[in-house]
């Protein structure tokens, strides 16, 4: 009867409860002088004590959604539900069940997580427990400092699932679950954080056209058009708003860690990092449907000292997007398909000025994805990428292995300019695999080529199953072929144009 009475609550009162608000590239930070001050700077009489781990304590009689099957020979189980037992006083761990949360998958429990955050954001090395066998329906909420103590762990060992009502959106957010300005913050478990994307992307279908799409033809003239099933309504839904939110997303903080989990149905974007310093992430899994628009596996903006590695991704999208602001990152051994690769970009839309430098990925295995290692920029941008290695990459039944567009567009027509972002010091090593359109795709500006493009044991072989076949192409592209390559790849002009304009301002970062 408690949860019955608190669904009609919360049907009518859940908007209420939205949280208010391999190189030398990759190290640990054990300090910044400056982001990692201001984010440890404690408010004045905030200090928690033991005392606080039992606010909204004592034992809790609510039972996980399903028991347990019955062990043979097992005595009969009581009529009475499972007690949760809760912590020790000196205990520093916070259970959301501790809290109010119900775990059942209906009742709101936005108030209960909002409440064992404060708590564990009050104790240096807390953990703040999602049990495993729940499932807690959460709307969107942020963890946020600077004034949290350094070193909380969110164990996610349950399943933590976005609202699909509509009226815990408002008129639309940017993010559904934030982790802000926190010092040395880890999201770890063996449980899920599920975005129910599938009805946003239902009511909002729209995929961003790109430039490489027409050159996708089906042999037998099929339309490449996806079909989306009717919208998936409940009691409580309506048309989602058209601002999609990203499903976890950190903002300013100092070594964070996101491991184990996996991370599913997100209505855009599963995890971004934006100005984040010293990023780990490894052991996740991100998964959503390969015709989900928008959906990035792992995004990063503006942060650098980042490694990625030891996961698998598949997505709509870029399995990871690398976009500006963004140096020394390592990314290992991941597993990428669906989606469209690893992508740099795009960079300089609106005439900003972008940079992104010292970038390396290696041992990755991509299959049935659009690209497999790409850089987009857009024209009339300013900025440059540089230091870039793409190495040991396997690839099956990619539409497009390599490629360099510095003529991005997600419209029909863009406005020629001049300007560009420029492209340099970029090496592919050991690329290897079978492609199903086009194996190089190299658009560069007239105005300043792509240059010092280095190309090493490439090995890419035609699998003509679905599409017509290109050969590779080369446009303003300048550097050297190590090696013989397979196919040839004689569009790429061996040297440095004798016209290249010398860096300036523009250019530089």
């Amino acid at each position: 009867m408690v949860c019955i009475a608190f669904l009609v609550w919360s049907s009518s009162s859940f908007e209420s409860c939205i949280a208010r608000s391999g190189r030398r590239h990759w190290r640990r930070h054990d300090g910044d002088n400056g982001l990692s001050a201001s984010l440890s700077k404690k408010k004045p009489k905030s200090h928690g004590s033991s005392s606080h781990h039992h606010h909204n304590g004592g034992p809790s009689k609510k039972a996980p959604p399903s028991a347990p099957a019955k062990a043979p020979n097992s005595p009969a189980p009581s009529s009475k539900p499972p007690k949760h037992v809760p912590p020790l006083k000196d205990s520093l761990t916070f259970n959301v069940l501790d809290f109010g949360a119900t775990g059942d998958g209906k009742c709101d429990d936005t108030k209960a997580f909002q409440a064992a955050w404060a708590a564990a954001c009050k104790v240096e090395r807390s953990v703040m427990l999602v049990p495993e066998k729940y499932q807690f329906l959460v709307g969107p909420i942020s963890f946020s400092g600077p004034y949290c103590q350094k070193g909380i762990t969110f164990q996610v060992d349950g399943t933590i699932v976005a609202p699909m009502n509509s009226n815990a959106w408002g008129k639309g957010l940017l993010q559904w679950l934030e982790f802000s300005k926190l010092v040395e913050i880890t999201i770890q478990g063996k449980g899920t954080i599920d975005g129910s994307g599938s009805v946003w992307w239902q009511d909002n279908p729209y995929v961003e056209p790109d430039n490489l799409a027409p050159q996708i033809i089906p042999l037998d003239n099929s339309t490449l058009l996806q079909k989306h099933p009717p919208p998936l309504q409940t009691e409580l839904s309506s048309k989602m708003p058209s601002t999609k939110p990203t499903a976890v997303r950190f903002y300013g903080s100092l070594n964070a860690t996101v491991t184990g989990i996996t991370i599913q149905n997100s209505p855009q974007c599963h995890l971004k990092f934006d100005n984040c310093i010293g990023v780990m992430v490894h052991h996740i899994r991100v998964s959503s449907p390969g015709d989900s628009p928008n959906t990035d596996g792992v995004h990063l903006q503006n942060s650098r000292d980042v490694l990625i590695h030891s996961s698998t991704l598949g997505c709509g999208d870029d399995c990871i997007s690398i976009q500006t602001g963004c140096t020394n990152v390592y990314i290992h051994d991941v597993n990428c398909g669906p989606g469209h690769g690893i992508s740099i970009g795009s960079l300089g839309r609106y005439n900003t000025r972008a940079c992104v430098s010292n970038i390396t990925v290696k041992n990755v295995n991509m299959h049935n994805t659009m690209t497999g290692v790409r850089i987009k920029t857009w024209q009339g941008g300013s900025g440059s990428v540089s230091g870039i290695m793409f190495s040991d990459i396997q690839l099956t039944e990619v539409q497009f292995p390599i490629v360099i567009d510095q003529f991005y567009c997600d419209k029909s027509t863009c406005k020629n300019q001049s300007s560009a972002v420029s492209v340099s010091g970029i090496n592919y090593q050991r690329i290897k695999g079978t492609y199903t359109v086009k194996p190089v795709h190299f658009a560069c500006s007239d105005n300043l080529p792509c240059i010092d493009i280095s190309l090493t044991s490439i090995e890419l072989k035609p699998l003509q199953e679905k599409y017509h076949l290109y050969d590779p192409f080369c446009w303003a592209t300048y550097g050297e072929l190590n090696t013989p390559t397979t196919p040839p790849i004689e569009c790429l002009q061996i040297g440095k144009p004798t016209s290249n304009r010398p860096q300036t301002d523009h250019d530089t970062c």
